[in-house]
């Protein structure tokens, strides 16, 4: 494990990406990571390694410019500054999960919001968020790989738990890694439903309020689901 990551916290954090992987949150590509619980200017994320198979090991620790605690750290992930500046405009956010779940994307693309169509979204009560990368950087390849996009990914992120990304994917925050996983799930559940409602008529989302006890009660379970998202790993040496 890497210089400064606690065994728990870096057990998790592959646990994390192995259940996003299991849920085709993520695939080859896409990323979490958490706030490091002892200093809010660190944070922890895997090196440059598919969701599906960061181990222990593979969990390094970060400053909130981007670079490695350890100078003999393996590659980063490119879009590390989604992250970091995450962490830096918002210090309530303490676990990032970035994506690209294929029902979020055409919401991204059309600016049409995502919004609470059952209780267990009810952390989209404020809708979606909307990021276009050209207003920032021009024509780009799309990725979040400098500071500057980053800060200005999270000035569109503002006060809400998710924002998609135009052409790109989508980024959720969470108060806790748990959380943050919980919302990467539930945000492309809800976007399927969304998508397949729409086709009937205007769907009859929650209001504020719904929302809000909804995603209340909600975190006071998240680890039941917790727990049942690492049982359908199975058998899952961490260390291989």
């Amino acid at each position: 494990m890497g210089m400064n990551v606690p065994e728990q916290l870096g057990r998790e954090l592959a646990l994390a990406n192995r259940i996003l992987y299991d849920h085709q949150i993520v695939d080859g590509l896409g990323h979490v990571s958490v706030r490091h619980p002892d200093d809010p200017e660190l944070f922890l994320l895997s090196a440059n390694r598919a969701p599906g198979l960061v181990r222990p090991a593979d969990i390094v620790c970060y400053r909130l410019d981007g670079s490695s605690l350890d100078p003999q750290a393996p590659r980063p992930y490119l879009e590390r500054f989604i992250h970091s500046e995450i962490y830096r405009a918002r210090p309530d956010v303490h676990a990032v999960v970035h994506s690209h779940s294929m029902s979020v994307i055409p919401f991204a693309c059309t600016r049409t919001p995502l919004r609470p169509m059952f209780h267990m979204a009810g952390f989209l009560g404020q809708g979606s968020a909307h990021f276009e990368i050209r207003e920032a950087g021009g024509d780009t390849d799309m990725l979040v790989s400098s500071p500057y996009l980053g800060q200005a990914l999270a000035r569109s992120l503002g006060s809400h738990s998710c924002v998609l990304m135009r052409g790109h994917g989508s980024t959720v925050v969470g108060t806790h890694l748990r959380q943050a996983v919980y919302r990467a799930i539930y945000a492309e559940v809800n976007a399927k439903l969304q998508l397949s409602t729409q086709a009937l008529g205007e769907p009859a989302y929650l209001n504020l309020e719904e929302a809000r006890l909804s995603s209340e009660t909600n975190d006071g379970q998240i680890s039941r689901s917790w727990d049942l998202w690492v049982g359908r790993l199975g058998e899952l040496d961490l260390a291989a």
